[in-house]
């Protein structure tokens, strides 16, 4: 596009007065915690100060270690995204939608981009994501993701509320190459701005230069290489300003539902006809809030457009935000981080000044050196003056001043407010004195985690956000057929793929996104090692107990490399025939165990029957030795003795022979099952024996490298 100088002019002071309105106090705080957070803790006014009176200025980064702590709390607890049907959409739909959003996640690496932004809040109490449509890898356009420097992130200075969607613009702001906006623009602007050295902007002292991040230098200065050098300098500021303003737009309604769709731009007639035709839409004009895009670079207007996205692209995450007012975590932490540094440093002072405390000689007492040497060498171990006259007099140590009382406390206590304004215990550090029990050092873990719920529920209030910016993204853009493939399960590695938009031969739409409407269900879950680590502990402590876990689950919750290609093998292993005869093999040996079992009961209940016919037949011959008259000699009583020796003789004979039965079964199953497996293990090792002499015998003949060995 021409220069147009009327409207970079109002978006250039709309910018400026958006960033000295609250955005510039917000980079001064950034700038400040970010310091402290890579141990940047002194003013350079106060280190320049004390060098020159040669007193330390000691650094003991304590905001480090607590925002890695806070830092590892998100990224042991991930949030799942997933959608569900609303107003009668299909749900076969919302776990399409589910399985395409997991697609965008892990094309743009969310994960990893979400931790960037989670630090970027915790540390300047704000951080970005930018959430648009690109076309550098596929020409159907996918969603790309992209973390945002907070310092370039200008919001709405009237907005105040956490949602962008009740800001009314937004500026996002970076630097670029004059290749850049060839690339991404036009040529001929880029001509119009390369190697350009002054703002157009009377007091547009960040146009072209300004202080910025990067690798190098934080100043960005004037550069005065060759023209084809120039190309490769970040000094152009693109200033991207996404603003509300009223504008009639047509919209799709669904006369059944009632929901309303906005017509995208470039559908024409005949493409409105064929939607309202096919589904029976009706066309409704309205008054809306249309986003309007709006891209310069110092006076060169580079895009001037209605944004085709239905939000706007930057999501915000806020630690704390209340109205209007963004905190992180480490702000709070400055003073007393400066509190532990400053009282540490005098106490290294006091230390040294008592070591080095001074002396007081005579004038021309010393002999083998000079006052000035004195005061050089005066602290040194074994050092020897000589004194022209009484050393006891002539030359004296001062006495140094006292430890003030109470000194040490104070970085005691320094240490103490760190831990109770960030919430991180000992406890959390994995600092608990040995003596702690086990228990007690969980549930301060546990307790602690609650100073963590809030910045994780803005976390996830973000996350979203973002789902429902993508998911407008998906419903708008993704209108045509595309095969898409995701990872089902990171452990084997197996895939799925599946078609959106996909016309099926009755002529019906496959898993249609555009239509319908769904909400987002955000779920918190632990990252999956440590998911693991804690299921594998829960499965081995269950299989101590008896429980059948199987082999594969204790393997995929394990950390083992390798463990597809472990389970792989312990599959191919369990099917192959040495394993199935182990198997057979054992069943039998089950088997006869509890034939061997019932053959033992059955004894026992014999031998109880036995006994039971004993003691009734010691039973009968009292009763009839008691009731047998004296002149029957007895008779009647012996005839009745010699009938239960019999009974007895011939139930010992049936227990006998089914012992002998069962006996003889069990032997004869045992060695049945020796025979098949040793006609196995021979047919194995024949085949074993062909197999090396086939081979044997493809193999060329050697030929001897000695020719002794030849004769």
């Amino acid at each position: 596009m021409p220069i147009d100088a009327a409207l970079c002019t109002k978006i250039w002071y709309r910018y400026a007065w958006a960033r000295d309105n609250g955005h510039a106090q917000f980079v001064e705080k950034a700038d400040k915690c970010e310091a402290f957070f890579r141990g940047d803790q002194w003013d350079k006014a106060d280190k320049t100060k004390l060098r020159l009176q040669r007193r330390p200025a000691l650094t003991i980064n304590k905001i480090i270690s607590t925002m890695a702590n806070v830092m590892g709390e998100q990224i042991y607890n991930r949030n799942e995204i997933a959608f569900r049907p609303r107003s009668g959409s299909p749900a076969e739909t919302a776990d399409v939608l589910t399985k395409v959003f997991k697609q965008i996640s892990d094309n743009n690496q969310l994960d990893w981009k979400r931790s960037d932004m989670f630090a970027d809040g915790i540390i300047t109490s704000r951080g970005f994501l930018d959430v648009r449509i690109g076309f550098n890898d596929s020409l159907q356009g996918e969603v790309v993701i992209e973390n945002l420097n907070p310092k370039n992130v200008i919001v709405d200075p009237d907005g105040e509320q956490y949602d962008p969607d009740t800001w009314n613009e937004v500026f996002t702001t970076k630097w670029v190459t004059a290749d850049d906006i060839a690339v991404l623009y036009n040529k001929e602007d880029a001509d119009l701005l390369r190697n350009r050295e002054q703002s157009f902007f009377p007091y547009g002292y960040d146009s072209i230069q300004s202080t910025r991040d990067r690798f190098g230098d934080r100043f960005n200065p004037m550069y005065n290489g060759t023209y084809d050098e120039s190309s490769v300098m970040r000094n152009i500021r693109l200033i991207e300003r996404q603003y509300r303003t009223l504008d009639k737009q047509k919209h799709f309604v669904d006369p059944t539902t009632g929901d309303m769709r906005a017509i995208p731009a470039d559908f024409d007639r005949n493409r409105i006809a064929w939607f309202v035709e096919k589904f029976g839409f009706k066309v409704v004009p309205k008054m809306v809030h249309r986003i309007k895009w709006v891209v310069i670079a110092d006076n060169v207007v580079l895009h001037d457009d209605w944004s085709p996205y239905k939000h706007f692209t930057v999501v915000p995450f806020f630690p704390f935000f209340r109205h209007g007012t963004t905190i992180g975590l480490v702000e709070n932490l400055i003073g007393p981080q400066e509190l532990l540094n400053k009282v540490s440093s005098q106490e290294l002072h006091v230390v040294n000044t008592t070591a080095n405390s001074g002396w007081k000689a005579k004038a021309g007492a010393l002999v083998n050196m000079s006052a000035e040497e004195l005061e050089q060498r005066g602290a040194e171990t074994g050092l020897v003056v000589e004194v022209n006259g009484d050393p006891d007099k002539d030359l004296v140590k001062i006495q140094p001043n006292q430890v003030p009382q109470g000194l040490d406390r104070i970085s005691y206590k320094a240490e103490e407010h760190l831990k109770g304004i960030s919430g991180v215990s000992d406890s959390m550090q994995g600092q608990d004195r040995a003596d702690v029990a086990a228990k007690a050092i969980q549930a301060k873990r546990q307790a602690g985690s609650t100073n963590f719920v809030k910045p994780l529920d803005s976390l996830t209030r973000s996350d979203f956000i973002l789902a429902r910016n993508i998911l407008d993204l998906i419903q708008t853009f993704y209108t045509e057929e595309r095969v898409l493939t995701i990872t089902k399960d990171k452990l084997t590695g197996e895939e799925e793929t599946f078609t959106i938009n996909g016309m099926s031969p009755d002529g019906t739409v496959v898993n249609d996104l555009m239509l319908g409407e769904y909400d987002t269900v955000t779920s918190s879950v632990p990252q999956r090692e440590t998911l693991e680590d804690s299921q594998f502990d829960q499965a081995v402590a269950l299989k101590e107990l008896g429980v059948a876990i199987p082999d594969e689950t204790l393997i995929e919750n394990s950390r083992l490399i390798g463990k597809r290609e472990i389970i792989k093998k312990m599959n191919a292993a369990a099917n192959s025939p040495e394993a199935q005869a182990q198997r057979a093999l054992a069943m039998r040996g089950q088997q006869a165990e509890v034939a061997k079992t019932e053959a033992e009961a059955a004894g026992k209940q014999a031998d109880a029957g036995l006994k039971h016919a004993k003691a009734r037949k010691e039973g009968v011959l009292a009763e009839k030795e008691a009731a047998t008259p004296p002149e029957d000699n007895g008779a009647q009583a012996q005839a009745m003795k010699v009938q239960a020796d019999i009974a007895l003789d011939e139930k010992k004979f049936q227990h006998e022979m089914s012992m002998e039965e069962r006996k003889m079964q069990f032997e004869f199953g045992l060695r049945q099952m020796e025979a098949q497996q040793n006609a196995r293990l021979r047919e194995q090792d024949a085949a074993v024996q062909r197999a090396v002499a086939v081979k044997q015998a493809n193999q060329p003949n050697p030929q001897p490298s000695n020719p002794k060995e030849t004769a």
